[in-house]
């Protein structure tokens, strides 16, 4: 064991003549821990938003979503898109066909989004899940086109999860200037029946905006027969997702873009991932105000020990030994505070957790949780133990070099 670390070691410990320092150091450890527990249930906290939020998005999302880079449709028989269904990593295939149309019902008009896809939808996600009313999940049936509207796009054409007077959906006809003696020329129009449900993501840019219909309905209504927007892929269960999107991106080559359920969303995790970094940088700058006790209590102990260090110089110790004794006790003290504050952290977000010790609001049922959501990742606490590591050497190792030369 090196000497200055047994030193800083025994002056960590033992009762100082000045009881004061023993109160500095204990504070600087404290402040330390509960900056460090606070970085913990912060980012642990983001964590559990984002994971929530993902949730809700994976019951309508698909797992993999192929679309072209640039234009809007492609041929439903394109060679590459054939040759996803191939592949061995592939468990449903679904085509899709997107684009905005205009529904009119008792003199309400709204612009939403018109999503057909095909008959395995319901095995490609999980819809089921998010069906709210007395009928099924249905898109055609013979000759009947069904449309299946998100709730809040119902609550705003007056509707219920039943309607009994048919949808009327118009589109501009493809490649048509406006015909102004009659606009209504112009338009395709299309009507959908109700199946008797609507669907819920809890998330207002669905179930404010979509429309969920057959493939068929969907290339009729935009004039774009026998074309697609995109694929909707699921894959096997076992199957790496990144590795299967590399093997993907392979087949269809850089004219095509594959996205995870993260990339679909990249606008709504981006603000989290942008919220959670200021969270970060807003508490690293308070832990560097914490650090600023260990110097406090540093200066203090170096005062102290004055004669100690003339002592340990006169038994042939230099000057950087014994600033190496006093650089320890800053490490020391800074390391105390991580672990304590880690380990606080992981059991505040363990209880929160558990037992959700804070709510989300007084009234049941006006949230989707009822408790703040955690989910702590490994590499949020390396992170965070590497921040306190890197931030109390930065602090200690400027002060202790100029009172070593001012002081001892």
């Amino acid at each position: 064991m090196k000497f200055e670390f047994f030193v800083a070691r025994r002056y960590l410990f033992s009762r100082k003549s000045h009881h004061a320092i023993n109160i500095i150091s204990g504070i600087s450890v404290v402040g330390v821990a509960v900056t460090t527990a606070a970085l913990v249930c912060t980012l642990s906290v983001f964590n559990g938003f984002q994971d929530l939020i993902a949730s809700l998005f994976t019951a309508f999302d698909p797992q993999l979503k192929v679309s072209l880079v640039q234009g809007k449709t492609v041929p439903v028989d394109d060679e590459k898109l054939l040759k996803l269904q191939q592949m061995e990593i592939v468990q449903e295939y679904s085509p899709v066909m997107e684009d905005q149309a205009l529904v009119v019902r008792e003199g309400r008009q709204i612009v939403v989004n018109v999503k057909g896809v095909s008959d395995n939808f319901r095995d490609l996600t999980d819809v089921d899940s998010l069906l709210y009313g007395e009928g099924e999940f249905l898109l055609h049936a013979d000759s009947v086109e069904y449309g299946v509207l998100g709730i809040q796009l119902a609550s705003q054409l007056g509707m219920g999860t039943y309607f009994e007077e048919p949808l009327q959906l118009y589109a501009p006809k493809k490649g048509e200037r406006v015909n102004m003696g009659n606009p209504m020329s112009s338009f395709n129009h299309a009507e959908l029946q109700s199946p008797g449900v609507v669907f819920m993501v809890q998330q207002s840019q669905y179930d404010a905006n979509y429309i969920l219909t057959s493939l068929s309905f969907a290339q009729h209504l935009f004039d774009q027969k026998g074309r697609i927007s995109s694929v909707e892929i699921k894959l096997k269960e076992g199957v790496n997702l990144s590795k299967a999107k590399e093997s993907i991106r392979e087949v269809v080559g850089p004219s095509y873009s594959v996205q995870d359920r993260y990339e679909q969303q990249d606008d709504v995790f981006r603000i989290m991932r942008i919220e959670k970094l200021i969270s970060y940088l807003f508490l690293t700058f308070i832990l560097l105000v914490a650090c600023f006790n260990i110097i406090g209590s540093l200066s203090m102990l170096m005062i102290e020990k004055k004669q100690d260090a003339i002592t340990l110089g006169s038994l042939g110790a230099d000057a950087r030994q014994v600033g190496s004794v006093f650089m320890w006790e800053g490490r020391m003290i800074n390391l105390a505070g991580a672990c304590c504050g880690i380990c606080l952290g992981l059991l505040l977000c363990w209880l929160q957790d558990t037992y959700g010790l804070i709510t989300m609001g007084g009234s049941a049922g006006s949230f989707i949780v009822e408790s703040y959501p955690v989910s702590v990742d490994i590499g949020d606490v390396i992170l965070i133990f590497a921040t306190v590591f890197i931030a109390g050497w930065a602090a200690v190792s400027y002060p202790v070099h100029y009172l070593c030369k001012h002081i001892l």
